[in-house]
């Protein structure tokens, strides 16, 4: 089976506006993107919990999505023309369009709120993301081992 979205012709900054439209009805406000060499690479956002913002930052890195273009061309599932790097981050994104797409459906049931959602991407006092934090203090989540 092909990866998720890598037929995609969208551009990647009109998915963003998509992203940020969908949080947008969800509480989401200040909805910043973020590029890295030129590439979008994240969305920034607020949302509002006991009269506090906070800050989220959904990454979305396009690296990762390209090897496994590259390797679906080998397997013969894909086109040589479909892995290349601006297919690799289009794909990316859309993939990412589709999660929180998702994921605000189960915010709209109920079963989780907004703030539970994005929790990992939480950004914390130095800017890092509970995730990063998470990664390289594992502890955190584990205990102290004893």
């Amino acid at each position: 089976m092909a990866l998720l979205n890598y037929r995609t012709k969208i551009d990647p900054d009109k998915t963003a506006t998509e992203i940020a439209k969908c949080l947008s009805m969800h509480g989401a406000s200040a909805i910043l993107t973020d590029y890295t060499d030129g590439i979008l690479s994240a969305i920034s956002f607020k949302i509002r919990l006991h009269q506090r913002e906070l800050s989220f930052r959904l990454p979305c890195d396009w690296r990762p999505v390209l090897a496994v273009l590259e390797q679906q061309v080998r397997q013969g599932k894909i086109r040589r023309s479909a892995a290349n790097d601006l297919q690799a981050v289009r794909t990316a994104w859309r993939i990412v369009k589709d999660w929180v797409e998702a994921q605000m459906a189960l915010v709209e049931t109920q079963m989780v709120t907004t703030q539970q959602v994005f929790l990992p991407y939480a950004v914390m006092p130095d800017n890092r993301t509970l995730t990063e934090h998470i990664a390289e203090n594992p502890q955190l989540l584990l205990g102290s081992g004893e």
